[in-house]
């Protein structure tokens, strides 16, 4: 089922993408992308890089779906 977004929809969701912390978002999963620590996803890189965000309670696939919104959403 699709369906449409409102013009307003659109502007809510690029207020949010315009106030989520700097890109790139990469998730870091404990065991699958290194060893020891916990679970975080890594917001920004370099000169631009922001607070780790980490969770409680989210899988690893909410986890890689939130960091994936990051890039997919603006696109």
């Amino acid at each position: 089922m699709t369906t449409s977004l409102s013009e307003f929809e659109l502007q809510e969701i690029e207020a949010r993408v315009a106030a989520a912390q700097t890109g790139p978002w990469k998730s870091w999963v404990e065991g699958r992308d290194f060893l020891g620590g916990s679970n975080f996803i890594q917001t920004g890189e370099g000169a631009n890089r922001g607070e780790d965000i980490e969770f409680s309670g989210a899988t690893v696939a909410d986890q890689d779906f939130m960091a994936a919104a990051r890039h997919d959403i603006p696109r």
